[in-house]
């Protein structure tokens, strides 16, 4: 089985986090327990289970776990969104973050199925 670090999906979820990370240092310090915490959570939930799920013994619990990925992906999104509409960053900077979420998305629910029906 190939490892998780090899997977491109997991390689760009991963840069995807630390760039969650390095946006949301610029954000108010009063959200610092609030919208902070929740994106750099939910971001960090993507690659993270993309690792984990890589070692479950069947496809199907693999899949599970991509899909849980893709349900952390989806929060991270939103809360870009709203980070946006609340000024906490730049339309260009969520614009470029929310066109690699919808790559890692498709990514993501392409390997699912792979996963999926291969098991």
């Amino acid at each position: 089985m190939q490892r998780f670090t090899d997977l491109l999906v997991w390689q760009r979820s991963h840069r995807l986090v630390l760039e969650v990370y390095r946006i949301t240092q610029k954000f108010p310090p009063g959200e610092r327990y609030g919208i902070v915490s929740q994106i750099r959570r939910a971001a960090a939930s993507v690659p993270t289970n993309v690792a984990e799920g890589s070692k479950r013994q069947s496809g199907q619990e693999y899949a599970r776990f991509l899909n849980i990925a893709e349900g952390s992906l989806v929060e991270t999104e939103y809360l870009l969104m709203l980070s946006r509409d609340l000024g906490y960053l730049t339309p260009n900077v969520s614009e470029a973050s929310l066109e690699e979420i919808s790559e890692i998305a498709r990514m993501l629910n392409s390997l699912r199925k792979k996963v999926e029906h291969n098991h």
